[in-house]
């Protein structure tokens, strides 16, 4: 592999092309530590110091932006509206017949949806920095810190216009940084960007599980967190890596004296069809209730109940929730976006047929047999991943969105394993050899 990057950075456009991509990074993180006007900053770094390990509701949303929501910097929000909108948009192409026949256009289409896509990023940006900039005046930002209340010195409302100005700036600029990267980078732009805001929080977590451990100077508890965090990590390389192939046969044809077809293929179905996004679906919902009870006034029954049971992610209540919502969010997300009726007429179209299997309506249902067969595995799979470094790691004191969690493992492994195959396909293009001899 060394070798493989090595080669890669004596090929003249594709080292430009990894410098690029180093350089817009650069950028990134710069902007992650410029704090925005109207913040008093002494305030909000001792409020991250006293919220240390304890970043309630806000700790998902923090990790996906490099710890600069919790800073309140200009680039806050990070990618996190551009993530919400581009699901918001796969999930509206299946409601609306507009954006589905865009989608069937092909490029023309696909630029169109990318689009509206920006649009609805904008919008959830200036509707979440809204959102950031009330809670950091309320002090509900940092619950329980004494300088709460100084960290918007000037609570006036054209400072909570500029400040959600700057904070909505800051999201196009990433969603503009991600798009550089993909068209003159290595590719894969905004996934990159998201690898490195998670991947920005590896060193103070782990330095804070060695301070807080007992063990030999807490050495004992970061080597094993390092030896649990490996051995997940192969894993999830492991089960994403795993596929069922389906084997496609096509007719052979003859069209004047030349023959077309007879060529046999295979539909690759993942083990883990949907990703990492059932993951983000269930932490995003299980955030609304505690996020609701947290605003509201008053000491009702149902306020304390959702502040015992649902907001410490070691909860019983909790941890059976978050698992079954995955559940459920793994079959809904793989049946929006795979379309086995789709499939078996495209196949019937071009001649194609799986041995043993007529084509049409019985090749449909068989796709969707295998595809809930290995959606189960798939889904439990998700559901323990994303459960059980959780609970292993409270032991040491961890907080639930630590590094190792299972979010930002999928995420880790998956967008890793991606960029690898963009540089590694580049490299083959060129004649040398990839990364896996």
């Amino acid at each position: 592999m060394l070798t493989g990057f090595a080669r890669a950075f004596r090929t003249p456009d594709l080292r430009k092309k990894l410098l690029f991509t180093l350089g817009i990074i650069v950028v990134y993180r710069v902007g992650t530590h410029i704090p925005i006007p109207g913040v008093n900053y002494q305030a909000v770094q001792q409020c991250v110091k006293e919220a240390s390990g304890n970043q309630g509701l806000f700790g998902l949303v923090n990790m996906f932006s490099g710890g600069a929501l919790l800073q309140i910097t200009v680039f806050a929000l990070g990618i996190m509206p551009y993530i919400t909108a581009s699901i918001i948009l796969q999930l509206l192409t299946v409601v609306i017949p507009r954006l589905e026949a865009l989608k069937k256009e092909g490029q023309a289409g696909t630029a169109k949806i990318t689009q509206y896509t920006r649009y609805l990023t904008v919008a959830l940006a200036v509707l979440q920095g809204t959102g950031l900039v009330a809670t950091a005046r309320s002090g509900a930002l940092f619950s329980g810190c004494t300088a709460a209340g100084n960290i918007v010195p000037d609570q006036s409302i054209y400072n909570t216009i500029v400040m959600v100005i700057v904070m909505t700036t800051g999201t196009a600029v990433v969603m503009w940084l991600g798009e550089l990267i993909t068209d003159r980078g290595i590719g894969n732009g905004m996934s990159i960007l998201m690898f490195i805001s998670i991947a920005a929080t590896f060193p103070s977590a782990l330095w804070a599980i060695k301070k807080q451990g007992k063990l030999a100077d807490g050495w004992i508890e970061f080597g094993t967190v390092i030896l649990v965090g490996l051995v997940m990590v192969g894993l999830v390389v492991f089960v994403e890596q795993a596929q069922r192939r389906i084997p496609v046969q096509y007719a052979k044809r003859m069209i004047g004296r030349r023959s077309y077809g007879g060529t046999s293929t295979y539909i690759p179905l993942k083990v883990n069809q949907a990703g990492v996004i059932p993951v983000i679906f269930a932490s995003s919902l299980l955030y609304i209730p505690a996020l609701v009870a947290q605003f509201s006034g008053g000491n009702s029954g149902w306020k304390t109940w959702i502040q015992q049971n649902l907001v410490k992610g070691d909860h019983p209540i909790y941890i059976t929730l978050y698992f079954l919502l995955i559940v459920f969010f793994a079959f809904f997300y793989v049946a929006i976006s795979f379309n086995p009726e789709e499939v078996a007429d495209n196949m019937k179209k071009y001649g194609g047929f799986i041995p043993g299997i007529r084509a049409g309506r019985p090749t449909a249902e068989y796709l969707s047999y295998v595809l809930n067969r290995i959606t189960w595995p798939g889904s439990l799979y998700l559901g323990l991943i994303a459960l059980v470094p959780t609970m292993a790691l409270v032991g040491f004191g961890a907080n639930q969105n630590f590094p190792f969690g299972g979010t930002s493992i999928l995420i880790i492994v998956g967008v890793g394993l991606e960029t690898v195959k963009q540089i590694e396909s580049q490299l083959q293009q060129r004649n040398y050899e990839g990364f896996l001899r």
